[in-house]
Parts: structure tokens; sequence; C-alpha cells
């Protein structure tokens, strides 16, 4: 482009040169301007808001841990990510197969809602989203959760054996007694940290605020926690429970809340905790749209060392969260504790 300046206009042309010279160097891939950093909102009392819903459907195929071949990377490559996104299709296939709705005669045999086996299409959530995240643990910078210490490593062999002991006494009865079937088969609970991370389906979590007080509930199973958020300390740990003792403060706009006295049974990620276990999680709204949460585990009588997950959990004001009757339509263990009565009765007959 060419301009000509007249000698009474040499010093607007010259600023309109300038301006030119910035645009074309903006758009040649210059920095643009800096943007002001997030402001988190406030409640009518003055604390920051988190309230909202939140979705980590997208999360799913994010591992715990990350795999050795990705090394102290918190991202996965193109061809990584391309095999995510492909077992995701893989996964998507599978739930489809055999139920095609477009032979109705098959669909109502085996898929219709409501019949004997509802279609996986109708329940199970997939990522849309994928994400490239390489694993939740970002601490240690591998990715990887430490090992556990020689005390713990004993306990869970033994707790192994138990448990093999266990299932050849039971011979072909799948279950005796509900004890003989997992905290979640039995809708008890998940745990702090499993029932915060994607599932299958039902990932989501809402948060609700009151004046020095926050209700944090994960979809899967049910649960909520009503945390206190003035600073005040743990309680007694004469008195443990499934989810732990949670207490919360404000540092700056992030809720930092600890945890304490939870149930030897109420494993984290699959194992236990002492009762000098502590977890310490952290809320902060990075963006309108993402909570960023993290999980620090810090039990040293379990682990050599403490570690740190992380979930960028997108804002999902839409997700219909709904209730969770996992007791009510819990038909796991009527039908598997019935099928143990029927087999012990045919046994008994066969004698």
């Amino acid at each position: 482009m060419k301009f000509t300046l007249h000698a009474a206009g040499v010093a607007g042309g010259l600023a309109v040169a300038a301006i030119l010279s910035s645009d074309a160097l903006m758009g040649q891939g210059a920095p643009a301007p800096t943007t002001r950093p997030y402001s988190v909102p406030r409640t009518p009392w003055g604390e920051p808001d988190l309230q909202g819903v939140y979705n980590g459907n997208d999360l799913q195929g994010v591992p715990m841990q990350r795999a050795e071949s990705v090394g102290t990377r918190d991202v996965l490559d193109d061809d990584e990510y391309r095999q995510r996104v492909a077992n995701r299709d893989t996964l998507l296939a599978s739930d489809n197969e055999g139920f095609d709705i477009e032979d109705s005669e098959k669909f109502e045999r085996f898929g219709a809602v409501g019949g004997p086996v509802s279609p996986p299409p109708h329940w199970l959530e997939r990522a849309k989203n994928v994400s490239r995240i390489a694993s939740f643990v970002i601490e240690p910078a591998n990715g990887r959760i430490p090992a556990l210490t020689p005390e713990a490593q004993a306990a869970a062999q033994k707790r192994q054996q138990a448990a093999q002991a266990r299932r050849k006494q039971l011979g072909s009865i799948e279950a005796e007694w509900t004890t003989d079937r997992s905290n979640y088969d039995r809708c008890i609970s998940l745990g702090t940290l499993n029932s915060v991370t994607p599932k299958i389906y039902n990932s989501g979590s809402r948060i609700v605020q009151g004046p020095g007080w926050l209700a944090f509930t994960n979809e899967m199973i049910h649960e909520t926690r009503v945390i206190p958020t003035d600073g005040r300390t743990n309680g007694s740990g004469k008195i443990s429970s499934w989810m732990g003792n949670s207490v919360g403060r404000w540092e700056g706009d992030t809720l930092v809340v600890t945890t304490r006295n939870l149930k030897p049974e109420s494993a984290v990620n699959g194992q236990p905790l002492s009762p000098e276990g502590v977890i310490t999680e952290r809320f902060t709204l990075t963006d309108a749209r993402t909570l960023d949460y993290r999980m620090t585990v810090n039990d040293p009588k379990t682990y050599t060392g403490p570690w740190t997950m992380r979930m960028p959990i997108p804002r999902d004001d839409g997700y219909g969260l709904y209730e969770y009757a996992c007791h009510e339509g819990n038909y796991t263990m009527f039908n598997i504790l019935s099928g143990a009565r029927a087999a012990e009765r045919e046994a008994a007959a066969g004698k």
C-alpha cells in the first residue's frame, strides 16, 4: 500500500504510518495486549462465589497416574491424544453394539428403556471434548503416586490374602452377605477422592454457599459435605466417617479444605489412610467456566511422600444434577444375595 504525504500533513501522516505499522506487526504474530486477570465474583456477604454446577464428564479417560512414557509432560502430544480419542470412540462403538434402534424387534426385546436390559447409550456418558491432560496427579513431577511404606505394603498384602481366602471359602456363591461386596456395590460411599473423579455416568458436582458455610455435592454416589469456612479446626480423631471431617478457610480467592478422620474402609484411590492421614483440597475459580480443584494426600505412615492431583472441572449450569437414589434402585445386592440363596437350596436338594 502506498501513501502520498503533503508537507502540511507530515505529522499526521507519521501518526497514521505508526498505527498501520503497529497493526501490521500484530498481524505478524506480535503479542496481543495483556488482558486483566480474572476477578472472582463475590457473594452478598463478601466471600468468593464458587457456586454452580460442574461437570467432569470430559475428563473421562484421564488416568490418575501418568504413563511412564510421558515423563514429566503435563499434556499429551498429538499421537497420544489421538490414541485417547480412539479409545473413547471404541467405547462408544461398544456401547451401541447390539442395540440398534432401527431393528424394532431387537430393541423391544433387549434395549427398550425400562425393559430387562436398558441400552447402554441410554445411561452411559462419554467425553465429548476429550482432555489432553496427561494425568490427574501433578506432584511429584512425574505424575506418579509415591510408593507405599513397608508398613502399608504389608497391610495391603494381608488384605489381599484375606480376600483370596474368603473367595475360596465362598466357592461358587457370589456373596453370602452384604459384607462380601464393596462399598460401591452396597451404595455406601466412594470416599472423598473417588466421589469427585469422573465415572461412566453421573460425574457432576455442585457447590452451594451460605455465610460461613459451603456445601459440596458429588453426584456419584450421592455425597454432600457441608463444610464450615470460618477457619475452625478438625473435630476429635475419636470419631471417623466415610467422608471424614472437613473444615475450610479462605486464602484469598481459594477455599482450602482440610479433611481428617476418614474411616479405614474409605480408601483413597484404593488405599486406606492411617489415622494420621490428612487430605487438603483447594477450590479456585480460574475463569468463569473452570473450577481448579486440587487434592493433596499426606500420610507418612502410608506413602513415602505426599502427592497432589488436579482436576480443571468445567462449569456446566445446564447439566441435570438429579438425586442419585442408589439404595432405592440397588437391585445388585438383592439379586446377588437372592441368587446365592437359590444356589444354596439347589446344593442342599442335590445332597
